[in-house]
C-alpha cells in the first residue's frame, strides 16, 4: 500500500495513512514536517487565497502561501475572507434516479398491535421535568439486573425498564418553540414501537404540563400509558412505590410477545458520527452510505441529521431531492442555523470540535464532506424538522444539532428504531430503547477501544476490503442486532443518560 490515500485526481491533497516524517517521499515530492496519520498533504505549491480541494469539493482557502509536500491544516487553512468566497450550486434535483429493484430481508422483529415493528421491547419512565427525574430514575432502578436481579427473572421476554430523564420543563415560554421541541420529543418516545408501554412522572406544578402535553400529542391513557405527578401522590416515596406498582402491571402483558419474521422495510435507522477524524469520510461513513441504499432497496428508511455538519455540503443533498420543495426545505434549515448562530454569538465553523481537529478535520467544509457520505447515494425524499415523526419510506432528513445525543435523541423521537453511528476518535455511546451500533473509522481505534466498537472500518484504509464489502457487513450487522443481537453500548448499559432533549430559547 501507499503511504497515503488520492480520493480524486483533481484534489489538492492527499491523506496520510500512517505518521509522516520530513524528508521521507510522498508521490514523488518530499515531505516538510512531521504529518500525523489522517491529516493532509499538499500535491502543489498554492498561494494565499487559493480554494483548495477535498473529494473533488472546496474544504477551505489558504490562508497562506503553501509549499508542495507541506502539512494542511488550522495553520494554513481556513473559511475565507467572505460568504462570497464559495457559493454552491444548489441544482435542486439534477441527480434524482430511478427507484432501485425492490429486494426483500427480514430480521426477526417484535410486532405490535398496530402494525408497528419494535427491534427491542422495553418499558419506559419518562419525566416531564427535571424535578420529577429522581423519581422516575428511583423507580427504573427497582427493576435494574444491578440492584435487583430477581425483579424481571419472569419476564424474559423484556429487555428491560429504562428512565428517560432530562434537564428541561419548566422555566421556559410554554407556547415557544422550545416547549414544541419537547412535546414533540416525549410523544416520540412516548409512541415509540420499542416501548411496549410507558409511565410518565411529573411534578404538577411545571410548566409542562401533561395535561396540556398529552391534548398536543393526541394522547390517551390507557394500560400501556399511564401518567401522574409527585404533588398528587403525596411526595417522593408514594411516587416511587406507585411507579414500582403501575410497572409491575404493565410487565405481564408486555412480555407477552415473541421474535417473528418482519420485512427489512420496518427498519428506520438514526444516522450519527461523533468524534470524526481525516478518515471518517474515507471508510466508516461512504461504507455505512452504502449499508443505507441496500436499506432503501429493501424498503427501509434512514435519518440523515446533524445540520451544522452538513453545512458546506448541503449542494450535495439538494441534488438528490425528489422535489423542489424539499431541497427549498433543507436550504431553509441551514439558514434558519445561520441567523441561530449568528444571534448566539456564534458562527457555522465553531465545528469541528478540538478531537476532530486533532484527527485531522480542518475546516466545517471538510467535515460535512465527509459525514454527508453517510447518506448514500439514495434519493431524498423529505426534510423534518427536530422530533417529527418520519413517515415517508427511503432516505429523508431531520433539521438536529450536532451534538450526538441531542441529534440522536430527535431521530429516536421520529421513528429510528435502529442508530449507527460511526467515530474516528472513540466516542462512547447508546441510545434506548433503540439500539446503537459503533464504527470505527480507523484500524487503531478498533484495536484500543474494541469493546466499545461493533465493527472496524478502518479494513478499508488497510487496503482489506473494499467500501462496498464493509456497507454490506453493515447491513448484515443491523438485521442481526434488529434480531435482538446486544450492540457493544448495550452490554456496557448506555442508553438512558443520553437522553438529551433539543433546548432552545431563553430559559427564565
Amino acid at each position: 500500500m501507499t503511504p497515503f490515500i488520492r480520493l480524486h485526481p483533481s484534489d489538492d491533497v492527499l491523506i496520510a495513512r500512517q505518521q509522516l516524517v520530513g524528508g521521507s517521499i510522498v508521490d514523488g515530492m518530499a515531505v516538510k514536517g512531521l504529518i500525523p496519520a489522517g491529516h493532509k498533504i499538499a500535491t502543489h505549491a498554492m498561494e494565499k487565497g487559493t480554494p483548495v480541494r477535498r473529494y473533488n469539493q472546496i474544504i477551505g482557502f489558504a490562508s497562506q502561501a503553501i509549499a508542495a509536500g507541506e502539512h494542511i491544516h488550522t495553520h494554513n487553512l481556513d473559511m475565507g475572507s467572505n460568504k462570497g468566497d464559495f457559493e454552491r450550486d444548489y441544482a435542486f434535483g439534477v441527480e434524482v434516479k430511478p427507484e432501485p429493484a425492490h429486494r426483500q430481508a427480514t430480521f426477526m422483529g417484535i410486532k405490535r398491535s398496530d402494525g408497528r415493528v419494535a427491534t427491542r421491547n422495553y418499558i419506559g419512565i419518562l419525566s416531564s421535568v427535571n424535578c420529577s427525574a429522581t423519581a422516575a430514575r428511583a423507580i427504573a432502578d427497582h427493576f435494574s439486573k444491578t440492584n435487583n436481579p430477581q425483579a424481571l427473572a419472569d419476564f424474559p421476554q423484556l429487555d428491560g425498564v429504562v428512565a428517560l430523564t432530562h434537564g428541561t420543563g419548566c422555566g421556559m415560554d410554554t407556547e415557544g418553540l422550545g416547549m414544541q421541541l419537547l412535546h414533540r420529543t416525549l410523544t416520540g418516545y412516548a409512541t415509540h414501537a420499542n416501548f411496549a408501554a410507558v409511565l410518565v412522572v411529573g411534578l404538577g406544578c411545571e410548566s409542562n404540563q401533561i395535561n396540556a402535553w398529552l391534548a398536543t400529542g393526541r394522547l390517551r391513557e390507557g394500560d400501556t400509558l399511564r401518567t401522574f405527578s409527585i404533588q398528587d401522590s403525596g411526595g417522593t416515596a408514594k411516587t416511587v412505590a406507585k411507579g414500582i406498582a403501575l410497572v409491575n402491571e404493565m410487565l405481564p402483558q408486555a412480555n407477552a410477545v415473541q421474535r417473528e419474521p418482519c420485512s427489512a422495510a420496518h427498519l428506520t435507522i438514526g444516522l450519527q458520527c461523533g468524534g470524526s477524524d481525516g478518515y471518517s469520510g474515507i471508510s466508516a461513513n461512504p461504507a455505512l452510505g452504502v449499508a443505507v441504499d441496500l436499506l432503501v432497496a429493501h424498503g427501509g428508511s434512514a435519518i440523515l441529521s446533524e445540520t451544522p455538519e452538513i453545512y458546506g455540503a448541503e449542494h450535495l443533498l439538494t441534488r438528490r431531492a425528489v422535489t423542489r420543495e424539499v431541497g427549498e426545505k433543507l436550504i431553509e434549515r441551514i439558514k434558519w442555523w445561520e441567523h441561530y448562530t449568528e444571534i448566539n454569538s456564534g458562527e457555522m465553523n465553531n465545528n469541528p470540535s478540538p478531537g476532530n481537529k486533532a484527527g485531522g478535520l480542518t475546516t466545517i467544509l471538510e467535515k460535512s464532506l465527509g459525514a454527508v457520505a453517510k447518506g448514500g447515494t439514495s434519493n431524498l425524499q423529505a426534510v423534518y424538522e427536530y422530533a417529527e415523526p418520519v413517515t415517508a419510506k427511503g432516505f429523508v432528513y431531520m433539521d438536529t444539532p450536532g451534538y450526538d445525543p441531542v441529534s440522536a435523541t430527535g431521530q429516536v423521537a421520529g421513528g429510528a428504531n435502529l442508530i449507527c453511528f460511526t467515530t474516528g476518535r472513540g466516542s462512547a455511546y447508546g441510545c434506548a430503547p433503540s439500539p446503537s451500533l459503533k464504527l470505527s473509522t480507523n484500524s487503531a481505534l478498533w484495536r484500543k477501544q474494541e469493546d466499545d466498537i461493533d465493527i472496524n472500518c478502518g479494513e478499508i484504509v488497510d487496503g482489506l476490503c473494499t467500501v462496498a464489502e464493509m456497507g454490506q457487513r453493515i447491513f448484515e450487522l443491523v438485521l442481526a442486532t434488529a434480531s435482538g443481537t446486544k450492540s457493544k453500548s448495550e452490554s456496557h448499559g448506555y442508553g438512558q443518560s443520553e437522553f438529551v432533549p433539543w433546548q432552545v430559547g431563553a430559559v427564565m
